[in-house]
C-alpha cells in the first residue's frame, strides 16, 4: 500500500465512508418508519413517514457531498502530482542541455590562430522614460505577470 497512489486511496476511503453513511441513513429511515407504523392516528403516521423521507433525503445528500468532496480532493492531488512530475522532467531536461554560455574552450593551437576580439563599444544610457516603462508599478503587477507567465 506504500506504493499505491494516494488519489486512489482517497477515493477508496471515501467510498467506504459513503457506504457506511448510506447504511446508517437507511437504518435511521427504517426506525422512523417503524415508529410511524406504531402511531395510533393517521396524522401521526403521515408525519412519521414524512420525517423518515426527509431524514433519508438529507442523509443521502450528505453522503453525496462527502463523495464529491473526496473526488475533488483526489483529482486535485492527482493534478498536483502530474504537474510535479512534469516540472521535474523539465528541470532534468534543462539540466542535461548544454547552456549557450558553456562553449568549448579553445585549445593552445587555436589561440595562436584566433583573431583578436574587437573592443566593445559602450552602450548609450537609456532615457528616464524608457526605464519607467520597463519597471512595473508597485500595485502587484509584477506578481500578476509572474503568475501569468507560469500558466
Amino acid at each position: 500500500m506504500a506504493e499505491a497512489d494516494l488519489d486512489a486511496i482517497i477515493r477508496q476511503l471515501a467510498k467506504q465512508q459513503t457506504k457506511a453513511l448510506t447504511a446508517a441513513v437507511k437504518k435511521r429511515r427504517d426506525a422512523l418508519l417503524a415508529r410511524a407504523a406504531k402511531a395510533k392516528d393517521a396524522g401521526g403516521k403521515a408525519q412519521g413517514k414524512a420525517l423518515a423521507t426527509a431524514a433519508y433525503e438529507q442523509g443521502l445528500a450528505a453522503a453525496k457531498r462527502l463523495q464529491t468532496a473526496a473526488d475533488n480532493a483526489a483529482d486535485a492531488y492527482a493534478r498536483a502530482m502530474r504537474k510535479a512530475a512534469e516540472d521535474a522532467a523539465a528541470a532534468a531536461a534543462a539540466a542535461s542541455k548544454p547552456k549557450a554560455d558553456d562553449k568549448p574552450k579553445p585549445t593552445a593551437k587555436s589561440k595562436t590562430t584566433a583573431k583578436p576580439k574587437a573592443t566593445a563599444k559602450p552602450k548609450p544610457a537609456k532615457a528616464a522614460a524608457d526605464k519607467a516603462e520597463t519597471k512595473p508599478a508597485k500595485t502587484g503587477a509584477k506578481k500578476k505577470a509572474t503568475k501569468k507567465a507560469k500558466r
